[in-house]
């Protein structure tokens, strides 16, 4: 049974119905607003060929009715089933996480569903599965969150026919990716601590073939040699607090140590666990820079200083990318957008010792 309000209108929040007691349809629109079938659909579906006192018209017939257009009369308007599918690798760190939740937040805004695939291995065949299960379900393009460089290489070898954009790791010069600039977030901080007369900077690494561990350690190394000054062998963590907490514990025994630039939060937290337990004063003795700044940093003891990286800005960046493809507009002339990162000076960075 159909309820309705008191004075017999329509309740709340469902459309109106036309005179048949139907719900209002793309015809009824086009009836009332004095055009095309053709005309609606392409109003619906932003066509820069409608003349803007025709659209108006349009929609406010829309509004008159209380039509909306459902998903599957927009996907046969346009052609598109307006889902975009993402595909995800190591879903749980903050950084793919923060980046998934953006691209969700930006897809329903442009009128999208979104379909993800969380893998916890990047072989081949889970990846081509991947794909597979995708292309079945009609999305209209694919964003890989791919932060190790085998991703990219699995993403190549699918040979995925459907527009595709890449987050922090490019596998060949034609596919769009977006990454935060690890390189110059790297540089910032060893040049931070150089500045406060730290007369080197050790480095606590992420995992070897992550693009992002790569592209800092590099950077660290080359700030390190454009200074001049001595560049200390890396110690390789893994991403997690405990790593940076045991890297850490060899570190607070060494008394040359007075500065360090770690790639992610998580670690500089397991390192300021282990300098605390060893006695060292952060930043008395030690001073310590991480990447991300995750909501946690500004509350670590004592608070992080640490490189801020825009994930919403990331996602963001790579939803409109792809749908700007989708969209038939001007390929970019560079192939890889760099999202810019900010140094955050906290508590934890300051004078090397004796200064």
């Amino acid at each position: 049974m159909t309820r309705s309000s008191a004075d017999g209108s329509a309740p709340r929040g469902r459309s109106r119905r036309n005179f048949a007691g139907a719900r209002p349809v793309m015809d009824d629109v086009a009836r009332l607003a004095g055009v095309s079938k053709q005309t609606v659909s392409r109003v619906l579906n932003d066509h820069p060929s409608v003349r803007a006192e025709t659209r108006e018209t349009v929609l406010s017939a829309m509004r008159t009715l209380g039509y909306r257009p459902s998903r599957s009369a927009r996907s046969l308007a346009s052609g598109r089933t307006r889902m975009v599918g993402v595909i995800s690798f190591d879903a749980a760190r903050y950084g793919p996480a923060s980046i998934l939740t953006a691209i969700n937040t930006a897809a329903q805004e442009a009128g999208y569903l979104l379909s993800s695939i969380a893998l916890d291995t990047a072989e081949p065949d889970t990846v081509v599965e991947a794909v597979n299960r995708l292309s079945a379900e009609g999305a209209d393009g694919v964003i890989a969150i791919a932060p190790q460089l085998w991703v990219g290489k699995a993403l190549a070898d699918t040979r995925l026919d459907t527009p595709l954009v890449v987050l922090e790791n490019g596998f060949d010069a034609d596919t769009q990716q977006v990454t935060g600039d690890s390189r110059t977030g790297a540089r910032k901080a060893v040049e931070h601590l150089l500045g406060l007369g730290h007369r080197t900077v050790w480095h606590i690494a992420g995992p070897t073939g992550w693009t992002s561990a790569d592209h800092r350690l590099g950077s660290w190394q080359a700030s390190l040699e454009a200074a001049g000054v001595e560049v200390p062998d890396p110690l390789i963590g893994d991403w997690s607090a405990e790593s940076g907490y045991e890297l850490g514990r060899s570190l607070a025994r060494r008394p040359d140590v007075t500065a360090v630039f770690v790639s992610n939060d998580q670690m500089a937290l397991g390192l300021l666990h282990a300098l605390h337990e060893a006695g060292r004063s952060v930043p008395g003795d030690i001073s310590v820079v991480g990447y991300d700044d995750i909501p946690e940093a500004a509350h670590f003891l004592p608070p992080l200083t640490t490189v801020r990286t825009d994930f919403a800005e990331i996602g963001t960046r790579s939803l409109r990318l792809l749908l700007d493809r989708l969209d038939g507009a001007a390929e970019p002339s560079r192939a890889e957008s760099l999202v810019p990162v900010d140094l955050v000076v906290r508590r934890s960075s300051g004078p090397a010792p004796g200064r």
